[in-house]
C-alpha cells in the first residue's frame, strides 16, 4: 500500500480497519511516540515534541484516517511528549477521543503494557497505546504469534523509530491476550 504521505515509508496494513481481515476482529496499534526536543533542560518525563515530531504526529494521524483506524481506546504514557503525540494525531485523524493518560505506561515493560490492555473495555474493537521505546517494539514482538507476517517480523527487528507503530490483529477477548496471541500485520515507519 503506497504511503498516504510523503514522509511515512509504509509496510503493507492489510487488514487495518477492513471488513474482509482474515486475522480477527480486533485491532491493537503500539505507537511510539514522536520525536522530542533533547532532555538537556530538564526532566526526560517534561520532554516536549521538536517541530519533527510535530510533523510526523500530523503524518500518522492522516495516515490512520486515510486508512479508516479509529480506535475506541487509547491508552497513552503521561510523559508529555506521548501526550502531545497523541493530540496531534487525534486532530489530524479526526478522531473526537480522549486518551487515558497512565504514568504506569511511562515505565511499562511487556507484562505492564499487555496487563493495561487486558483491562480494556471488552466492547472495544480498536486499541492505540502511545509509548515508549524500546517497550512499544518488544511488546509487538512479545504478542506477535504464528500468523504474524515474516516482513513484518524482519521491520520490527530493528525496533521501531521515533512514530513508528507496529499494527496486529487480535481473535480473542482483550482479557485474555498473552504473548504470541495475536498477528503481527504490519509495522510502520516514518521516513528519516
Amino acid at each position: 500500500m503506497p504511503a498516504s504521505d510523503p514522509g511515512v515509508d509504509e509496510a503493507p496494513a492489510s487488514g487495518l480497519g477492513s471488513p474482509d481481515n482474515t486475522h480477527g476482529g480486533r485491532t491493537l496499534v503500539l505507537l511510539r511516540h514522536a520525536k522530542a526536543e533533547r532532555g538537556d533542560w530538564g526532566l526526560d518525563k517534561d520532554r516536549v515534541l521538536s517541530g519533527r515530531g510535530r510533523a510526523q504526529s500530523a503524518a500518522v494521524g492522516r495516515d490512520l484516517a486515510a486508512q479508516g483506524f479509529l480506535p475506541d481506546v487509547a491508552l497513552v504514557s503521561s510523559a508529555r511528549r506521548t501526550k502531545q503525540t497523541f493530540n496531534v494525531v487525534a486532530a489530524n485523524a479526526d478522531w473526537d477521543l480522549q486518551a487515558e493518560s497512565l504514568d504506569d505506561l511511562y515505565h511499562a515493560w511487556i507484562e505492564e503494557v499487555i496487563e493495561l490492555v487486558r483491562q480494556v473495555d471488552p466492547a472495544a474493537n480498536s486499541v492505540l497505546v502511545v509509548g515508549h521505546q524500546p517497550t512499544m517494539s518488544a511488546t509487538a514482538a512479545a504478542l506477535a504469534g504464528g500468523t504474524s507476517r515474516p516482513d513484518a517480523l524482519a521491520r520490527l527487528g530493528s525496533g521501531l523509530p521515533t512514530a513508528g507503530r507496529a499494527v496486529l490483529q487480535v481473535d480473542r477477548p482483550w482479557a485474555e491476550l498473552t504473548p504470541a496471541s495475536a498477528a503481527l500485520i504490519a509495522v510502520v515507519t516514518p521516513l528519516a
